[in-house]
């Protein structure tokens, strides 16, 4: 025969404490409830909770108990109860005296923390709250807690760093960011604030020891030049790369803003034909000829216009159709198809494994672009020819971002399964648990092996 002390000690998964007595009721919606009267033992009754040293009482009970959720038991809603009394630490002050149950300043046992942290990574923070009975934002406490006892120590992470990626995802509208690392090596966010820029990287850079900095190698990231700053002013040593995938996205931006000048130039066209050719009252109707030439001007223009899908994409990916509007655009538009096989050749010259190669067709790409008479791409020219030297760092690696990228979808994951983030350190205690390769320990389960 089990005892009550016994049974739910086992129940509620805690050691060092005494079950005193069980209380049964039910609350005026009709939930019944279990109260459970427990105490520490007398070898843990006075420990700080923070340090966990036997300390010096500092004062008796509280009139009122305290109480803690616990998991539930089958629908039956758990209760633990204990006169709490204070301690004084000599380091760390005066405290409520630890409990063996719960974590410091937690209304809930430390099982019913780590539950709802597991649940609050896979589900929605709504589904997480009704189904735990708990209000939304206790949610994000819950996780705070859960993260700091499987990973008290953070700082650890940036010990080790070789290569790593920084980049900067928006959570809000309204140009609101935070700036991510990310280490290459581990594939998990090493750090992460609000905000984004030079001050906001330093504060990253200045919480290294010389030890770590000079662990640093290599650091991917986007053209920005607060990236690059930062670098040279703390790792000038370490090799700057810059992402591929940017570089092409450059190049996209300046062939959309060529298409963009080119479809104007045909829209305007085909409004002075018709302006030449008006079809008012008591004017004759234009004919058939007039009309082959305005609607063959509107056509050219519509082509151009619904061609920045087709000129994006890779030749081996096209369509038909996008196929024949690429052709329409090389047979009638000299310029928009030279912008368009610039944005192509500087795809491939970035697929190039020799570096000596692709320095070699840079060069060649570079004075082709600075020779090309389209403004957007002389601008392009400019940008290119300075992060030339980062361009070929990153081709001479093999590197790129693509881990960083993929860590930003799952912060948008994040965001979106939580419908948003009021509190800004709950969104990053929920970065650093999910892009990451922690275990949150579930109650009476064995740990699977990583």
């Amino acid at each position: 025969m089990v005892s009550t002390n016994t049974l739910c000690k086992k129940l509620l998964n805690v050691k060092n404490a005494v079950v005193e007595r069980c209380d049964f009721y039910s609350d005026q919606d009709g939930v019944n409830h279990i109260q459970i009267h427990a105490r520490p033992n007398v070898w843990h009754k006075d420990d700080c909770p923070i340090c966990h040293k036997c300390c010096r009482r500092y004062d008796r009970k509280n009139p009122q108990p305290r109480i803690w959720r616990g998991l539930d038991w089958g629908g039956t809603l758990v209760e633990v109860s204990y006169d709490t009394h204070r301690i004084e630490c000599p380091v760390h002050g005066v405290l409520v005296a630890d409990v063996p149950w719960a974590y410091p300043g937690s209304g809930f046992t430390k099982d019913f923390d780590l539950t709802v942290g597991w649940l609050a990574t896979y589900l929605p923070r709504s589904a997480v709250s009704e189904y735990m009975r708990i209000d939304w934002e206790t949610v994000g406490r819950c996780v705070h807690r859960t993260l700091n006892d499987i990973e008290p120590e953070r700082s650890k992470r940036l010990d080790g760093l070789v290569n790593i990626g920084i980049d900067e995802t928006s959570y809000r509208k309204g140009h609101k960011y935070i700036t991510v690392i990310v280490n290459h090596d581990t594939n998990t966010v090493v750090w992460a604030a609000q905000g984004h820029g030079k001050s906001v990287l330093e504060q990253f850079y200045r919480q290294l020891t010389p030890a770590q900095l000079s662990s640093i190698k290599v650091v991917t990231g986007d053209g920005a030049k607060w990236i690059t700053e930062c670098v040279n002013a703390f790792t000038p040593e370490c090799e700057r790369c810059v992402d591929p995938f940017h570089v092409v996205e450059w190049a996209m931006e300046a062939l959309d803003e060529v298409r963009r000048e080119v479809w104007r130039e045909a829209y305007n066209e085909a409004v002075e034909i018709a302006k030449a050719h008006p079809c008012k009252k008591g004017r004759p109707k234009a004919g058939d000829a007039e009309n082959a030439i305005i609607n063959a001007a509107k056509a050219k223009a519509d082509e151009i216009k619904n061609s920045a899908y087709a000129l994006g994409k890779a030749p081996e990916h096209l369509t038909e159709s996008q196929q024949a509007k690429v052709a329409m655009i090389a047979e009638n538009n000299n310029r928009l198809y030279r912008a368009y096989r610039m944005k192509e050749t500087l795809r491939l010259i970035l697929k190039i494994k020799d570096v000596d190669e692709a320095e070699s067709e840079l060069k060649r790409w570079l004075w082709w672009a600075s020779h090309s008479r389209i403004a957007a791409f002389k601008n392009l020219y400019l940008k290119i020819k300075r992060h030339k030297d980062h361009i070929l760092n990153t081709i001479r690696l093999g590197m790129s971002n693509a881990r960083i990228e993929a860590t930003n979808n799952k912060i948008k994951l994040i965001i979106r399964k939580a419908y948003g983030f009021r509190n800004i350190q709950n969104m990053l205690d929920m970065v650093y648990l999910v892009c990451s390769d922690l275990k949150i320990p579930l109650p009476n389960r064995k740990p699977k092996s990583v």
